[in-house]
């Protein structure tokens, strides 16, 4: 009991942090709604909670989910435009990569010259990424195709995992030993499609550290949140200071994913991987239709 409550410290104190942030923003008065956003109602609230949740649930469990479920609920189901969802949802990153990074690191389950690389170039291409979203905020459309776009990746990968039953491939060892041009230019990659989409790393961190690089499985998932933390923190700033975050919801949206991620992380072992692969990976595929469709001017359910 007391191991386990020594592991929920660094979650507790980022709730509490979520608290100080909270009262801080909206003790200042800092409290005016983005342009289009819905009004913060009780039902809302809970809603938002729920869905951050979900959302860390699933990634406790299969790594992945947090961006690629948060953004188009947020977008389709609870009104909210394009660029406010991918800004708020980018913000909520922020910190449930701190709580899993924070985790990895202690369990020495990451190869710190990997982050360094990653993070450190991915972080001039969270820069540039967040340029271009400026001029792609005022074409909603157009920000929707990119989006569709990019959720076409992760859909693919994990239906095709999901229907064959398997997983990663658990490669052996405890360090990344490809080449730092090789990190630092996907990081600038990936970083880039986090300024401009406020999609996380994740999908495309971890597949691309195993396939491309050859890196162990294990290693690739906490290096793919710790690199996360400063793709997040920058382009999550970016965002706010751009008008892009409903810190409201952003900060509901994050206490539900670190308390989600911290319960999948527990029962990891009672679910089948590849089946709950297969079941998002046809939602992020319908969701993906839903963004592209819309750019033609059709609309589906």
């Amino acid at each position: 009991m007391k191991s386990w409550l020594k592991t929920q410290i660094p979650t507790a104190v980022i709730l509490v942090v979520i608290a100080l942030v909270a009262i801080l923003y909206f003790g200042l008065g800092q409290n005016t709604l983005p342009q289009g956003v819905p009004e913060l109602t009780a039902g809302r609230l809970i809603i938002l909670i729920i869905i951050g949740f979900l959302a860390g649930l699933l990634g406790g469990i299969i790594g992945t989910g947090g961006c690629s479920v948060m953004l188009p609920v947020l977008h389709f189901w609870l009104g909210y435009p394009a660029p406010i969802a991918v800004g708020t949802t980018l913000f909520a990153v922020i910190f449930t990569a701190i709580s899993g990074g924070y985790g990895h690191l202690v369990r020495h389950n990451l190869d710190k010259r990997a982050v360094a690389w990653l993070g450190g170039i991915g972080i001039i291409g969270v820069i540039i990424g967040s340029w271009l979203f400026t001029f792609l905020s005022d074409q909603s459309t157009l920000l929707g195709l990119i989006l569709g776009l990019l959720f076409l990746w992760p859909a693919l990968r994990m239906i095709w995992e999901g229907i064959r039953r398997s997983g990663l491939p658990q490669k052996e060892g405890n360090a990344i030993t490809a080449s730092a041009t090789g990190l630092g230019s996907f990081g600038f990659v990936v970083g880039l499609a986090t300024g401009i989409a406020g999609l996380g790393g994740g999908y495309a961190l971890v597949p691309g550290l195993i396939y491309l690089f050859g890196a162990p499985v294990y290693i690739t998932m906490g290096t793919s949140l710790a690199t996360m933390i400063p793709l997040a923190l920058v382009g999550g700033v970016l965002k706010l200071a751009g008008g892009f975050v409903d810190m409201a919801a952003g900060l509901l949206l994050a206490a539900g994913t670190v308390v989600g991620a911290q319960v999948g992380a527990a029962i990891i072992k009672r679910f089948k991987p590849t089946t709950l692969k297969l079941i998002f990976g046809i939602y992020f595929l319908y969701v993906s239709a839903k963004f592209i469709t819309a750019f033609f001017g059709l609309k589906i359910w």
